[in-house]
């Protein structure tokens, strides 16, 4: 019969890697990284925005105001009508009242929008009213 000791008379023991100090740095690295990570706001659709020379980076964009080029207006990844627009800016306005409206126009789409956003904003109370370009 042989028991389990080693040539020094010493029991063995399984030698395994303790994997509870790895498991807390990495949930620790994984909460760092969900707290600090910036949010980038979309309005739901691809825009073909018009090229310009002379733009300025707007900051705080806190609504993003898409416009198609079949003048569908997005704004939160979903389609809205005109007559919702005043509303839900208010809204989106009241929750960051120091960020800006956002606009991001497609080079097809009609002026007559576009100033629908514009009147909508206003009446909203909203005074830092941007729009977004391609720097060309």
């Amino acid at each position: 019969m042989r028991n389990n000791q080693g040539a020094f008379g010493h029991e063995e023991e399984s030698e395994e890697i303790n994997l509870t100090p790895m498991l807390d740095v990495v949930f620790i690295m994984l909460i760092f990284f969900i707290v600090t990570a910036t949010f980038i706001k979309e309005a739901g659709i691809q825009v073909e925005r018009p090229d310009t020379v002379t733009a300025d980076s707007q900051e705080d964009a806190s609504i993003l105001i898409a416009i198609s080029a079949n003048d569908a207006i997005w704004i939160d990844k979903q389609e809205r009508d005109t007559r919702d627009l005043r509303g839900i800016i208010e809204r989106l306005h009241s929750e960051n009242p120091k960020g800006s409206v956002v606009i991001q126009a497609d080079e097809r789409s009609t002026n007559e929008t576009l100033i629908q956003i514009l009147e909508a904003a206003k009446a909203a109370g909203v005074t830092n009213v941007a729009m977004a370009s391609d720097n060309g």
